[in-house]
This record gives C-alpha cells, sequence and structure tokens, in this order.
C-alpha cells in the first residue's frame, strides 16, 4: 500500500512548552529530559492511517519564538494543519497559542487545528484551570491533555489533527 496523501503539519507555542518532546514521543517513541531549544525548524515524518488509508505526515516543530516572524511565516506556509501546544503549568502560553490561533487563520485562513495542553505528568503543579478548558472544548476546540513524558493523549491528539486534515484536505 502507498501513501495516497502527504500532510504538513506544524507544532505551534511558546518556548519550552514542550513541543520538541511531543514530536519525539509520536515520532521515536522517546523521551529525553535533555531541554533542547528548537533554532528555525526541525522536520520529522510519520505514517499514520486515516480511515483505513496511509497518510504521511511532515511534522514541522517550528522555534517557540513569535511566529510571525518573517522566517517562521514562512514555515507555516502551506501547513494543512497546527497541534497548538501549551504547558500546563504555565497559563500564560495557553492565553499565546490562543492568540497565535487567532493570528494563524488571519494569516493563512481556516486550517484545523488540535490544542494540546502539554505536561499532564506535572499535575501538581498544573496552573490551568479546568473550568477553563470545559469552555474550550465546549466552544468547539478538540484540546487534549497530553504529557510527552509519558506519552498520555499524544498519539490521539496527533492523530486527531491528522484526521482533520484530511478531511479539510479532501474536502
Amino acid at each position: 500500500m502507498s501513501e495516497t496523501l502527504r500532510l504538513k503539519v506544524c507544532l505551534v507555542g511558546a518556548p519550552a512548552v514542550g513541543k520538541t518532546s511531543l514530536v519525539r514521543r509520536y515520532v521515536e517513541g522517546a523521551f529525553s529530559e535533555e531541554y533542547l531549544t528548537t533554532i528555525g525548524v526541525r522536520i520529522s515524518r510519520k505514517r499514520v492511517e486515516v480511515n483505513g488509508e496511509p497518510v504521511g505526515l511532515v511534522v514541522w516543530d517550528i522555534n517557540g519564538d513569535d511566529a510571525f516572524a518573517p522566517l517562521q511565516a514562512t514555515y507555516l506556509r502551506g501547513a494543512a494543519g497546527f497541534l497548538l501546544v501549551a504547558d500546563g503549568t504555565r497559563p500564560v502560553t495557553l492565553d499565546r497559542v490562543l492568540a497565535l490561533r487567532d493570528e494563524l487563520a488571519e494569516a493563512f485562513g481556516p486550517t484545523p487545528a488540535v490544542l494540546a495542553i502539554n505536561k499532564e505528568d506535572l499535575v501538581d503543579e498544573w496552573d490551568v484551570e479546568d473550568a477553563h478548558l470545559e469552555d474550550l472544548r465546549a466552544s468547539g476546540w478538540q484540546l487534549w491533555r497530553t504529557s510527552a513524558r509519558e506519552g498520555t493523549a499524544v498519539d490521539d491528539a496527533f492523530q486527531a489533527l491528522a484526521e482533520a486534515a484530511v478531511a479539510t484536505a479532501r474536502g
């Protein structure tokens, strides 16, 4: 069975929310305590199935600075979907990624997006209100509480993004 569709998906969020760790957990099934700052973009690939059909995901891990600096905007162009990543221990990162979603929609039009609130394994340090997350879900957000360290809901978040991107790509 050959790949019938290749889709570019981009991870976007503030620095140190765990974007690179999520990609590494998803693509390699691994986690490292070592913090690696992404400079520019890191590209990974993973083959998945959506509705029984093979899909090649090209995962772009974008650095955590302003997503709309000229270089980053080039990285984001052509994305079939965005995984918006926030850190559950730092509410300001959720505010930032929600604002980024609005900026992405304005710059690139309606593109599927899934929200990953990362660091679920640090639930004792969690500082994002559950009520706020429920309000986001109620307003239509696909939202996952993920842990790159433990693997919690990582595959689910990426699969949801792949399914939404395929649905949009196929019209």
